[in-house]
């Protein structure tokens, strides 16, 4: 599988509103699903990040991260809505957490100059890849 490069930085700098309901977003942000195939390439890319500090079910990637929990059985473990609010934003479920805030733009500190203003990843990136870790049941 040919896994490509994301953008180099979402191009939208205004964000799709959305809810906070309990411990996850329930909605999406583009108002359709993702597409789990292009969610799983994103994940492994590394330039989004994802794979620098995962591991998961992923065998033909190298080099897995461990600074943070394995993806493997992440829809078994946390419902769409809760996997959303932790790629949009993690520090809202732990406000200690190391995760980047990918959908977030405001009250951030030591934000690179390229990446100001911008979220890391656009909402269309954000439901593809909620859509393949749903995916993940063991």
């Amino acid at each position: 599988m040919l896994i490509t490069a994301l953008p180099a930085i979402a191009a939208a700098q205004t964000l799709t509103p959305y809810k906070v309901t309990s411990d996850g977003i329930a909605d999406s942000l583009t108002g359709q699903p993702g597409d789990a195939t292009r969610g799983r390439a994103m994940v492994l890319a590394r330039s989004s990040t994802c794979i620098l500090c995962h591991s998961g079910p992923f065998p033909e990637a190298r080099f897995q991260g461990d600074l943070a929990p394995s993806l493997a059985g992440a829809g078994s473990r946390s419902t769409t809505a809760q996997l959303r609010l932790r790629l949009v934003d993690a520090s809202r479920v732990n406000a200690e957490t190391i995760m980047p805030s990918y959908y977030r733009i405001e009250g951030l500190t030591r934000v690179g100059a390229a990446w100001r203003d911008k979220p890391i990843l656009s909402a269309e990136q954000i439901e593809d890849i909620v859509a393949y870790l749903a995916t993940l049941r063991e």
